[in-house]
């Protein structure tokens, strides 16, 4: 249970702080921004997994500061690939 919350305050804490960086096209409601912070975190995890260890696996971040960095910069490639794709 603490685990699901924890990935709701960081999917909220993400989405928000990509939501304030990012200039195209943003989400609006609570639902959406913590949906696109989890998808960042994701995207950031995975990267990061790549970038350090040479292999893509499918990781999340951690609450935590470079894990909300990681969300973040995860949620703005998401939003810039819907921008630009979709």
């Amino acid at each position: 249970m603490t685990g699901l919350i924890a990935w709701l305050v960081l999917g909220a804490i993400a989405g928000a702080i990509a939501n304030a960086l990012y200039r195209g096209r943003r989400v609006s409601g609570i639902l959406p921004t913590i949906g696109l912070g989890i998808v960042g975190a994701f995207l950031g995890g995975s990267l990061n997994q790549l970038l350090t260890y040479g292999n893509f696996m499918l990781v999340g971040t951690s609450l935590s500061v470079p894990g909300i960095f990681l969300a973040v910069l995860g949620a703005i490639l998401a939003l810039w690939i819907r921008d630009r794709w979709f």
